[in-house]
């Protein structure tokens, strides 16, 4: 379980107020016969011309667009980044911002291990949890594009023995259902079982006896089983294992050359950050669990913040050549409402004004401006990342902790661009519990779902 930081909130107001002052200057899946992780690949020095430059390669030019990026104080929110590990407050972090198809920032901070501490650079590989659930619902509809599916495609007709508890409701189900959440399954269900090292298999076939809370398609609830039947999908339409599907359509053309699938993809990386849980005598670090590994769709990804750079850059439609840019605004566009998402740290509180789940995305109201984000822990790994449309931003935070310091960084820099009141996020010492934690309420007896799920009316 997650372990909370009592850090007293003095600390921060006054570390905030100290970094205040520096100026900008800153640089299928076939789950029974499941695929070999792909594993980590060599940095080959990219092409100038087939990613964006970073900063400290070329000055952004001086252009209307450009004014808003003198909002975004880049050097004092990496100094707020150094100070987040410093002294141990949490292990390590990296974090990447874009603005205008160009890399501001791409630093790693910290260590990778409190018991073997190397430096965390843009190379060093995390988990990233729930944030894998962008790259299943961009690879399906890249095969949208090229005709081999759509998004009304039925789960039944591509895997013809799937049923529900309801009649008809497999019928029912459709690819868009999968990937907006709108299965009619109660939230997180067989999560527990997965934690318990149940097989993805025999989770699914257990769908057909769990009752439903409303028809597919007609209400919100999170799933992480569920939502990895997307990755049966694609094997069944293209007859290719799901994780080399990402990576020889997503992966290779964008760069991301750090990003595998598995737990033998992580450990085969040439650095990676170890989780670390909060013990008496401060962070303790893990092994990684293998549970979430076993629903590739929903939690199986492995990249470097270098990865997530290039990630955010393709979202901000800057690599038309690999995804065009109707297939990102039909990803990015909303598709149930998520009003629990209002609730729960103190920047959605502020901030949010309404909030829905897309397809393998969120979008929020961020004080009037649309807000593309996705959110993701597991066991010792948390990250977050969003793009702020209207300024062409986008920001990718990846830690190898418990912690919920490092969340704070975000609604920061959001603030800073939109010219809003600063807030004291960062002083934050509650947990920000939201639906990417990959965690199920471990007080349910197993064979459950979450007691605390509750689907959206809408």
């Amino acid at each position: 379980m997650n372990e909370r930081m009592r850090q007293p909130r003095w600390r921060w107001g006054v570390i905030t107020a100290l970094l205040l002052p520096l100026a900008l200057a800153s640089a299928a899946q076939d789950a029974a016969h499941p695929p070999a992780p792909v594993a980590a690949r060599p940095h080959p020095a990219p092409s100038p011309d087939a990613l964006p430059t970073p900063l400290d390669a070329a000055p952004l030019p001086a252009s209307a667009s450009d004014q808003s990026a003198t909002a975004l104080d880049v050097r004092r929110i990496e100094a707020m980044a150094e100070a987040l590990v410093a002294n141990g407050r949490v292990p390590g972090l990296a974090m990447a911002i874009v603005k205008d198809g160009r890399i501001l920032s791409l630093r790693g901070y910290g260590v990778t291990d409190v018991r073997n501490p190397q430096p965390v650079d843009a190379h060093t590989v995390f988990r990233l949890a729930s944030l894998s659930k962008s790259f299943a619902a961009t690879l399906a509809g890249l095969l949208v594009n090229d005709g081999v599916l759509r998004w009304d495609s039925r789960v039944i007709d591509y895997l013809p023995d799937f049923r529900m508890s309801q009649p008809d409701a497999a019928a029912h189900l459709t690819l868009a259902d999968l990937l907006s959440h709108r299965t009619g399954l109660p939230r997180n269900a067989f999560d527990r079982d997965l934690e318990a090292n149940a097989q993805y298999r025999d989770l699914t076939q257990r769908i057909a006896d769990t009752p439903l809370i409303c028809a597919p398609g007609e209400c919100y609830a999170y799933q992480n089983v569920a939502f990895s039947l997307v990755g049966d999908l694609v094997f069944a339409a293209t007859g290719r294992f799901y994780s080399e599907e990402v990576a020889r359509r997503i992966f290779q053309p964008l760069g991301m050359h750090d990003a595998s699938y598995g737990l033998e993809g992580l450990q085969a990386s040439a650095r990676w950050a170890r989780p670390h849980a909060r013990g008496r005598g401060g962070w303790v670090s893990l092994d990684p669990k293998p549970n979430y590994y076993r629903v590739p769709p929903a939690a199986g990804v492995n990249a470097s913040i270098s990865d997530l750079a290039q990630w955010l850059l393709a979202h901000g439609g800057h690599r038309p050549d690999v995804l065009p840019p109707p297939l990102l605004a039909t990803l990015h566009a909303p598709r149930v409402a998520t009003p629990t998402e209002i609730r729960g740290s103190s920047w959605r509180r502020a901030r949010l004004r309404q909030a829905s789940y897309a397809l393998g995305w969120r979008e929020y109201d961020y004080a009037g401006h649309p807000l593309i984000f996705h959110g993701g822990a597991v066991q010792g790994y948390r990250g977050m990342m969003a793009l702020l449309p209207e300024q062409d931003l986008g920001i990718a935070i990846l830690w190898n902790s418990e912690s919920a310091l490092p969340s704070g960084l975000l609604p920061t820099v959001l603030d800073s661009v939109l010219g809003l009141p600063a807030g004291h996020w960062l002083d934050n010492d509650v947990l920000d519990e939201s639906e990417e934690l990959l965690y199920a309420d471990r007080a349910q007896p197993a064979g459950t779902t979450n007691a605390r799920a509750q689907a959206s009316p809408h």
